[in-house]
């Protein structure tokens, strides 16, 4: 066997969707990052000057607070997007077993998906205060 041989079947064997999967993943990435730079302080000035910060600590508290939801947010969209591909990955293979394996991930994913968007976007925050209030 020489090494033509060898190459051949490392290239029958790969997935090929691999390519276009992490192509995928890279865009959903850097999109996500470019979510977290185009939010700068000169937005909330409207006309290119900076947002006062004549509020005091309190308005520093609160910008940082939204910096880290915003930060935990695109990190968590990363891993989300590591997650779906592996799932992706599995389920576009030839073994039996990795498909399988694929359906219960595929699920994993969905709900640990659906509790992050919940988290992120207020949800649980406002069905812990519909529970405490009742209003």
């Amino acid at each position: 066997m020489g090494v033509a041989d060898g190459l051949s079947r490392t290239r029958a064997t790969r997935n090929p969707l691999a390519g276009p999967v992490a192509l995928l993943l890279g865009v959903v990435l850097v999109s996500a990052g470019l979510g977290v730079t185009s939010a700068s302080p000169l937005a909330a000035g409207g006309n290119g000057a900076p947002a006062s910060s004549s509020s005091g600590p309190v308005a520093n508290f609160t910008a940082a607070i939204n910096r880290l939801v915003e930060l935990v947010g695109v990190s968590g969209a990363g891993i989300l997007a590591l997650v779906w591909a592996r799932v992706a990955l599995s389920w576009f293979s030839n073994d039996v077993t990795k498909k399988v394996q694929a359906k219960d991930r595929a699920r994993d994913a969905l709900v640990g998906t659906l509790l992050f968007v919940a988290a992120v976007s207020g949800l649980v925050w406002a069905l812990a205060h519909w529970v405490i209030t009742g209003a």
